[in-house]
């Protein structure tokens, strides 16, 4: 199978979502430009990986890209191989990233959160819906696209659960829906919505059109709203929260992923140390 035929057919898989399309499709297309997209896909040995990477690195070198850019471009093409090949034939070739440098997130302070909700809220339709919006990203923790991929039966007000049925990777889960969320989008509900419905729409937040928000809105209310997903689980671990039921309700496959919370905590612990230790 040729490198471009093995592409087509990984791209076509059922389960992936549009946004992760795009990304490897143009990972992939890269990466057949410079090995030939003619070739067997058969022949991408570690050696091929090697190289690849070595590519990489000299725009890498040249400030052109970051470690991280480069160890999403060698995943892309693992993945292809993986599911081209199996797990049995495909070139390990994991070791070959550079290491990234672990970035720490920057999570808002529970006050400043009250200020980011306070500040896009108010008494109009679209404010009602961005105060209920943003409230919820921060309160149940959830990416841009789950937020605004809800419909209006994934909301359970007497639960007081929300369900998450687009999650990463097509992951479904369940997070529980808390008081001040609950306030809020009872309020868009009978405030905000009805104004903005022009039809049969499932869609729980709207636009000012009645269609379906998409996150490009959510970025225009607030920028960076994942700064309110991280500030979710650092004030979980914070108030004591283990790191597994973090990784529950942030939707994690893997645990290694929640893990870089703990390096947050740990910031607050040596000044809780430092303060009252005799020996600090």
């Amino acid at each position: 199978m040729t490198v471009d035929a093995a592409i087509e057919r990984f791209l076509d898989r059922v389960g992936m979502s549009a946004a992760t399309r795009r990304a490897y499709a143009a990972d992939l297309e890269e990466f057949a430009g410079w090995f030939g997209p003619g070739s067997p896909v058969e022949d991408i040995d570690l050696r091929v990986l090697a190289d690849w990477v070595t590519e990489l690195g000299r725009a890498r070198a040249g400030g052109k890209l970051a470690p991280a850019t480069v160890a999403r471009k060698l995943a892309s093409v693992r993945a292809l191989l993986r599911f081209t090949l199996g797990p049995d034939r495909m070139p390990s070739g994991g070791s070959l990233a550079p290491r990234r440098p672990r970035r720490l997130p920057d999570a808002p302070k529970p006050d400043e959160v009250d200020a980011i909700v306070s500040a896009v809220g108010g008494k109009t339709a679209l404010q009602v819906r961005n105060g209920a919006l943003v409230e919820l990203v921060y309160s149940a923790g959830l990416r841009s696209a789950e937020a605004v991929g809800l419909d209006l039966g994934d909301v359970d007000f007497e639960q007081e659960l929300v369900h998450i049925r687009r999650g990463k990777g097509g992951k479904e889960r369940v997070v529980p829906l808390g008081e001040e969320a609950a306030a809020w989008l009872a309020r868009y509900l009978r405030e905000g919505r009805p104004s903005l419905t022009t039809g049969a729409n499932d869609g729980f937040f709207l636009s000012s059109r009645g269609r379906r928000l998409d996150t490009s809105t959510l970025r225009r209310i607030v920028p960076n709203p994942h700064r309110l997903r991280h500030a979710f689980a650092t004030h979980l671990l914070e108030g004591g929260a283990d790191l597994r039921t973090i990784q529950e309700l942030l939707g994690h496959s893997s645990l290694s992923t929640t893990q870089m919370y703990s390096h947050v905590d740990a910031r607050r612990l040596r000044r809780v140390y430092d303060h009252a230790h005799p020996r600090s």
